[in-house]
């Protein structure tokens, strides 16, 4: 099954000469990867945003409370 939009991606890349087809399939899998990429860290992220926000109150809460300590660059 083929939606309409597979169907002109086809025929606009069996339009091309055969080296520019090689080409453009390089850089649509490239492109798909990326996105593919892009949508793991969307669910990791959202996975661990509730954590994320945990974790930034209670900086917060002991920055305010004079718990916080400054952070050292050179100990990343």
């Amino acid at each position: 099954m083929s939606s309409p939009a597979i169907r002109d991606l086809v025929n606009l890349i069996e339009s091309l000469p055969h080296t520019v087809q090689l080409q453009v399939m390089k850089h649509l899998r490239d492109y798909i990867a990326d996105l593919q990429d892009e949508k793991r860290w969307d669910t990791a992220f959202n996975r661990t945003q509730s954590a994320l926000v945990t974790a930034a109150r209670q900086a917060k809460q002991q920055r305010a409370a004079g718990q916080a300590t400054p952070m050292n660059d050179n100990q990343l």
